[in-house]
């Protein structure tokens, strides 16, 4: 048996209200249409629903138990259809974010409190975490979309969306001043006690990189978990130290540290949207991707990115 919802939507308002004319205002239909499908109804279950009068309708004891079952459906059904509302005019939702403290931390905040401001109703939820740990939530479907800093090249199963450029620097304290008298190479730098980001996380790997290209190899004194604790070490003279121009931006204007000039300066790396193929971003996280974009785009017009370096030169 294959009964068509329309009749059972029909029915359940005709049983609610116990007059045909009154269900047929309430679905914007005409009472003869009404009448049809009820007839229809009953033919297809081959059971009487209904006793008319000149007063209504009432259910009869089959209809009674008809009602009892639709009357439970519809009211999913209409919740359901009820919430769908809501999430395509974004009054709710839910996005969930992976960041990297990096972007996390000196990108993304202002975009989320923006979101926030336009669509209040949309819960956010945010995982800091590091690039891999977000690249792989991406892949299980725990996360809708994920703002990490990369490498070009890197991300071939994902969709990947350049935001902002990021330039690394390499930075020093006071006592290490001598050595912005000329450009450093790669190699000489294995002779500085060195400052860095430890090993297995994303920047290290990239600077890991970075070194070898160069016929080097990163042997770092001191190996932080956190990038922000960087520029503080290098302040108190514990050694050199690669950062993201933001990071020490405020320092180098205070004058606690200086940037060292290098032959061979590390690639840029970028702030990335990422997505996953085979995970469809629902309509809140496509909400949240254009006030990214848009004001990412309204910031690379404006000037620098948000965390390139807008001048790299040392001292």
């Amino acid at each position: 048996m294959s009964v068509s919802f329309d009749y059972y939507k029909v029915f359940y308002y005709v049983a609610r209200s116990g007059n045909i004319t009154l269900a047929a205002k309430s679905l914007f239909l005409t009472q003869p249409t009404v009448s049809h499908c009820i007839r229809s109804l009953e033919e297809e279950l081959g059971l009487t629903l209904f006793l008319r009068s000149k007063k209504g309708v009432a259910l009869t004891p089959e209809g009674k138990i008809l009602y009892e079952h639709v009357e439970q459906a519809c009211r999913y059904i209409f919740k359901a259809e009820e919430t769908l509302r809501e999430y395509m005019l974004l009054q709710e939702g839910l996005v969930r974010i992976g960041a990297s403290e990096t972007t996390l931390r000196h990108y993304l905040i202002p975009y989320l409190e923006q979101f926030r401001r336009l669509c209040p109703g949309i819960r956010l939820k945010i995982a800091n975490t590091t690039t891999f740990q977000a690249l792989r939530d991406l892949k299980d479907g725990l996360i809708d979309l994920a703002v990490v800093l990369m490498t070009p090249g890197e991300g071939e199963d994902f969709q990947v969306t350049p935001l902002a450029p990021v330039q690394d620097i390499l930075i020093g304290g006071s006592q290490f001043c001598h050595l912005h008298k000329r450009p450093l190479s790669v190699r000489e730098l294995e002779q500085y006690p060195l400052i860095s980001m430890e090993a297995g996380t994303t920047t290290r790997k990239f600077l890991d990189q970075f070194f070898l290209e160069h016929h080097s190899r990163l042997n770092p004194d001191i190996e932080l978990a956190a990038a922000d604790l960087i520029t503080p070490m290098v302040s108190h003279n514990l050694g050199l130290g690669f950062v993201p121009y933001e990071f020490a931006k405020e320092s180098l204007k205070a004058g606690t540290v200086f940037q060292l000039e290098l032959e061979e300066q590390p690639p840029r790396r970028f702030i990335c949207l990422v997505t996953h193929p085979e995970h469809p971003v629902s309509l809140a996280g496509e909400k949240f991707i254009r006030v990214l974009q848009d004001r990412t785009k309204r910031s690379a017009a404006s000037g620098p990115g948000a965390m390139e370096q807008p001048s790299p030169t040392p001292g």
